[in-house]
């Protein structure tokens, strides 16, 4: 019985721990927004997005294109763009790139970064997935870290007849919660967000100097809880269980045996 009941209130305990992760799995609140419908030129005129929005712009072949987002630790972003392409086209390649606040180029994990669209084909389609975003990281590391990432979009290689002419760019960011298993002991003093540093201790007097002021919708770092919690919940459980049986079973009855007359 006493075995019966510790193991009820175990199983509540857990269920209670496990009801902020799956608050945490709710979509942005950004994604219901208006999405921008440009894209900047460069990283210090790059437009900012929220994950979730499906940006748009109109540009023309050659032009590089430079939207920006922002991604917390514990997250592995997805970016995939849709590039309509004019009527009439040579063979043409597009690439899309990642970076991030400190303007280091990111590898994708998976996903069609480059891709060539046939002559004549009406769109082309890129994808890459990032590696999850670490709370920390060591210096000589390239690990993707809390802030502010760059996404470029632009046609590589291409015939002297196909620049200039109209195309219409769609990029759009999403991300996964990997939850405990890319926790690390570590965490950075600020995310790697342009100007932070510059109004760390100056805010009311430099605060037009941050270049990019977009940020998760809770918050930096809001990821405190993850399915580490969980595991650790489970295991203590398990342990006091264990604990509660073996007394159970080595105890004995707790009477005394009955002693023979005249013994």
């Amino acid at each position: 019985m006493r075995i019966t009941r510790a193991l009820g209130a175990a199983l509540l305990t857990l269920g209670l721990a496990a009801a902020p992760a799956a608050a945490d799995s709710s979509p942005s609140p950004g994604a219901s927004e208006e999405a921008p419908t440009s894209a900047g030129t460069s990283f210090r005129t790059a437009t900012e997005i929220e994950q979730g929005q499906t940006a748009t712009a109109s540009a023309s072949t050659g032009d590089y294109l430079y939207w920006s987002f922002p991604a917390d630790a514990g997250r592995r972003p997805t970016v995939k763009a849709t590039v309509k392409l004019p009527e009439a086209h040579a063979g043409q390649t597009w690439q899309i790139d990642v970076y991030d606040g400190l303007r280091r180029r990111q590898a994708c994990q998976y996903g069609a970064q480059t891709r060539t669209a046939a002559q004549d084909a009406a769109s082309v389609e890129l994808a890459c997935v990032l590696r999850t975003v670490r709370a920390w990281s060591e210096t000589w590391a390239n690990d993707p870290l809390p802030g502010t990432y760059y996404v470029r979009l632009t046609a590589v290689g291409v015939r002297t007849a196909d620049l200039g002419q109209p195309v219409a760019a769609e990029v759009r960011v999403d991300s996964e919660d990997v939850g405990g298993a890319a926790a690390v002991d570590g965490q950075l003093a600020e995310p790697l967000v342009p100007g932070v540093s510059t109004t760390k201790d100056q805010e009311e007097d430099n605060a037009s100097a941050v270049l990019s002021d977009i940020r998760p919708d809770d918050g930096w770092s809001s990821g405190w809880w993850s399915d580490r919690w969980a595991w650790t919940g489970i295991g203590a459980a398990l342990a006091a269980l264990a604990g509660i049986g073996g007394y159970t079973l080595t105890r004995g009855s707790g009477r005394p045996s009955r002693v023979p007359p005249g013994a």
